[in-house]
């Protein structure tokens, strides 16, 4: 008999076998997961933030890759060892080059450093609703490729979340000057 956890995850894994195959959300979803390794897109967005040079602009994406590299060691490195998940044995065939990766599959890393980032980037940025919607995609994208169990992506975002709201306690940033007003 299969957990309630094991059950839900079955039951994600159907609605995205449904999605499998067709050419634009594997496209879609093999290049969010491929954007995802290592942090790629969230350097990226930090470095578009940096150049803005708005007020605290590059001081948020400095942060953001900190965090990030932190993160990938703390939840990759550390937690991810001590859980030692087995990834989905569900097969899925893989239309377009993809990175399998070493670890274990709880929680992903992925998505942990999806939502890390995209809450630290987030902050004082109009852009907050790009960063959490890329986020969103980049955690879909690994249960549609077949490496992460549902569960282990909900709980990359609680991760994500919890490490992100860390970081902005731990480096909040300054208030940016208000215009016409002087020190």
């Amino acid at each position: 008999m299969r957990s309630f956890v094991g059950r839900v995850d079955d039951r994600v894994d159907r609605v995205f076998e449904s999605w499998r195959g067709n050419r634009f959300v594997d496209r879609t979803f093999y290049t969010a997961s491929a954007l995802g390794d290592f942090g790629l897109c969230w350097v990226m967005f930090a470095l578009v933030r940096a150049l803005r040079g708005r007020p605290n602009d590059e001081r948020a994406a400095v942060r953001a890759i900190i965090a990030v590299g932190i993160e990938s060691v703390a939840v990759n490195g550390v937690l991810k060892s001590f859980i030692g998940r087995h990834r989905p044995q569900t097969p899925v065939e893989h239309p377009y080059p993809f990175r399998v990766p070493i670890t274990s599959s709880f929680p992903s890393g992925h998505t942990t450093a999806a939502f890390c980032a995209a809450t630290l980037l987030a902050d004082g940025d109009d852009l907050a609703p790009l960063y959490f919607a890329v986020a969103a995609v980049v955690a879909a994208s690994r249960i549609h490729v077949g490496i992460h169990h549902a569960s282990d992506v909900l709980a990359g975002v609680i991760v994500g979340l919890a490490l992100g709201q860390l970081g902005k306690a731990i480096a909040p940033l300054p208030n940016p000057p208000v215009k016409g007003i002087r020190s």
